[in-house]
């Protein structure tokens, strides 16, 4: 399979699993929370929170905003939150969707975990290797290589 449809599939894949998560959200909004958009949980190291990312996120970032919009990450704060708002919201990835600071954390990880299968098994159907990286590592490695 050439790159380039080796990316679109990834990135279709993608977006099938990144609406799925949508529909899970929708239909548990109070398992889910509420998020204020505050942009607390985008400064992972004030938050104490991680954020990890899969390769067919990286992807269909790139493949939807850019690849020349592929930000650095040199500190703890996400590159794409502007002024407590998300410049990727629509493009956002799966931790940023699950993850609200009121939500449940049981079904944050359940939906977490679910949400990974899937994505390992697009790596693995498409013969990608799977890298389940810290969102700084993830950026920083993608912008190295741009």
């Amino acid at each position: 399979m050439e790159r380039e449809e080796l990316t679109n599939h990834a990135v279709e894949k993608a977006g099938r699993v990144y609406a799925w998560l949508d529909t899970q959200i929708r239909e548990h909004p109070n398992a889910a929370g509420r998020c204020d958009a505050c942009g607390k949980c985008c400064d992972f190291e004030t938050f104490d929170h991680r954020l990890f990312v899969t390769p067919p996120e990286l992807m269909y970032l790139a493949a939807k905003s850019g690849s020349e919009n592929i930000e650095p990450m040199p500190t703890g704060r996400c590159p794409y939150n502007v002024v407590i708002a998300c410049s990727i919201y629509e493009y956002r990835f799966a931790g940023c969707r699950i993850f609200c600071c009121k939500g449940d954390k049981d079904f944050q990880s359940a939906l977490s975990e679910s949400a990974l299968e899937k994505f390992k098994a697009i790596c693995t159907e498409l013969g990608i290797p799977y890298r389940y990286s810290p969102l700084a590592d993830a950026l920083n490695g993608f912008a190295d290589i741009r």
